[in-house]
């Protein structure tokens, strides 16, 4: 079967250390906890999506190590099909991932309902996924993050989905967002500039959106939860936003968010990245 879900991006493995705080210039503390986990935007967004049940692939690239082993391993257990490893012998893998590998994997691409990148692997390539989707109208979700200053137009006017978080904003707008009056500035900026639908994560406050045929922002609020980790909420977010485009694309856009800002709630209630994305059969099922 084709991947419903498609992600273009990066894969990361996270060394954790706990403390009460962070050390000062020259100091050495006692940390509580360490632990290695699964992170990286690209294989946080495609594990959460294929947790909800999506069919997803990830395209990717990692080293020839034992991280990079390890990786392999934790997304096939994950259910995210990994296809033909393309692996080098050098750090920074993700960078390596270039425009032949996306040749090899633009009929994965063709095929899908979505595509989601971001700008944790070399952003010529992620633009050039893009294309890709577009001209086989595939949906496209981008992940703007790491935010660029000078980020190429055409990942504006190619995103079908614009969503980037209020730090990100600021960067790309230069626009400092502490308001949802702010928020709507942005939105409107990011509008201008070529999108179709922004969509501003809020952490806690939830999410606003702002589209070319709704241009007065709409606040999707989040629930209250007690928060234990945030590391990866956002990938959370997208991740789910991803599989709810892919299959029930008949939800107004609304709906969706605020489907996956609960998804995303769950998440922050536990530690780690990966670790803490919920599966489908431990979520309510009127989210399905």
């Amino acid at each position: 079967m084709a991947a419903e879900v498609v992600v273009v991006g990066s894969c990361m493995t996270d060394l954790v250390s706990l403390t009460t705080r962070l050390p000062k210039a020259g100091e050495t503390v006692l940390g509580q906890k360490f632990f290695i986990g699964f992170g990286g935007k690209g294989a946080n967004q495609c594990v959460q999506s294929a947790r909800l049940g999506a069919k997803t692939s990830l395209i990717c690239k990692v080293g020839k190590d034992s991280f990079g082993n390890d990786y392999i391993e934790n997304l096939k257990k994950n259910g995210v099909s990994t296809g033909q490893n393309v692996i080098v012998i050098v750090p920074g893998a993700n960078l390596l991932l270039n425009f032949e590998d996306l040749k090899r994997a633009s009929d994965t691409i063709c095929k899908a309902r979505v595509l989601v990148c971001q700008l944790e692997i070399t952003p010529a390539v992620s633009l050039e996924a893009l294309k890709i989707a577009r001209a086989s109208g595939v949906k496209t979700l981008l992940n703007p993050a790491p935010a660029l200053a000078d980020l190429d137009p055409q990942f504006y006017t190619l995103s079908d989905i614009f969503c980037c978080n209020e730090t990100e904003a600021e960067i790309l707008t230069g626009i400092p967002v502490g308001s949802p009056e702010d928020a709507g500035k942005v939105g409107r900026v990011l509008l201008e500039r070529g999108c179709k639908l922004v969509l501003l994560t809020l952490g806690a406050e939830g999410c606003m959106m702002i589209s070319v045929e709704e241009p007065i922002p709409k606040h999707v609020p989040a629930g209250k939860v007690r928060a234990v980790d945030t590391t990866g909420a956002g990938d959370s977010f997208v991740g789910a936003l991803a599989f709810y485009l892919a299959y029930y694309p008949e939800l107004p856009m609304e709906e969706m968010i605020r489907k996956s800002n609960c998804v995303a709630s769950v998440s922050v209630q536990a530690s780690g990245t990966q670790s803490s994305y919920p599966y489908r059969k431990d979520l309510p099922q009127d989210l399905f």
